[in-house]
């Protein structure tokens, strides 16, 4: 496999000019040079009820971690009080470096993963949902593993509180996807940490449920490295959930359809 040294790995001549502007290392070492290790994306939609449970196992997770972080919380339009607990604990712990982004209009939580890649500053990239699924046990298991891989991908052992006909879609999903892709990936729409260049690079153009498998799938495609960790997770939602509408399926349609394209082509 390659990983995130070998990949960019090129010869490089810049004229004067261009010396100015850039080096060797920014073309071939684009990993490098970061201000953090890591940089924890803070999904909010009407999280009032966890949100500061959320940002709190964050930030006892990493006082854990010999690592530098930030926390990027984007409040996607919530229409509870979110946004007023979230300005309050920024206001109460000015030590944590932490962010608060206010969207005037629901994006979603794909495009919102995406422009937390770009607002951010760490090496690594890790998503934490609001609703305070993970526990921080999980947390400082999977960002324990940086640098052991260019993807720590989590698989859950338990999914306390999910109930059976998710456990069975979500099955279903991943098997569909290792049957397209050829890959033996034993859970997609984990929290994985990912390189955060490689967001940037090869986001995908998916908006729905299955924009973490694709995202997951280009970067194996390419030959980086992954590393997957079993960890356990919690529903705090009373097994309520959005997996069965029709945005999510066209997403997983066109999930499926853009893996399988991908696979002919490298067959031809």
């Amino acid at each position: 496999m390659a990983n995130q040294y070998t990949y960019w790995a090129a010869s490089i001549k810049l004229s004067s000019a261009a010396q100015k502007y850039c080096s060797d290392a920014a073309i071939t070492l684009p990993y490098e040079g970061n201000l953090l290790d890591l940089t924890v994306f803070v999904s909010c939609y009407n999280e009032a009820a966890f949100i500061i449970d959320t940002l709190n196992t964050v930030v006892d997770a990493m006082k854990e971690i010999n690592k530098t972080y930030e926390v990027i919380v984007i409040d996607d339009d919530s229409k509870d009080k979110s946004v007023e607990l979230v300005s309050n604990y920024i206001n109460e712990h000015p030590e944590i470096n932490i962010i608060l982004r206010i969207n005037s209009k629901n994006k979603g939580l794909a495009q919102n993963y995406i422009d937390a890649a770009f607002l951010g500053h760490g090496k690594y990239f890790r998503l934490i949902c609001g609703d305070n699924s993970e526990p921080k046990e999980t947390l400082l298991k999977v960002v324990k593993m940086m640098g052991e891989a260019d993807v720590i991908v989590p698989h859950y052992l338990s999914f306390e509180g999910k109930s059976a006909h998710r456990q069975f879609i979500s099955k279903l999903f991943t098997k569909m996807i290792n049957l397209v892709s050829g890959n033996k990936i034993r859970y997609y729409n984990g929290l994985h940490m990912h390189l955060r260049h490689n967001i940037m690079r090869w986001h995908p153009n998916t908006r729905g449920f299955g924009f973490q498998a694709a995202l997951l799938c280009m970067i194996i495609e390419q030959g980086f490295s992954y590393k997957e960790v079993a960890c356990i997770t919690i529903e705090r939602r009373g097994g309520r959930g959005n997996a069965l509408t029709w945005k999510n399926l066209r997403s997983v349609i066109h999930v499926f359809l853009g893996i399988l394209f991908r696979r002919m082509t490298s067959w031809v």
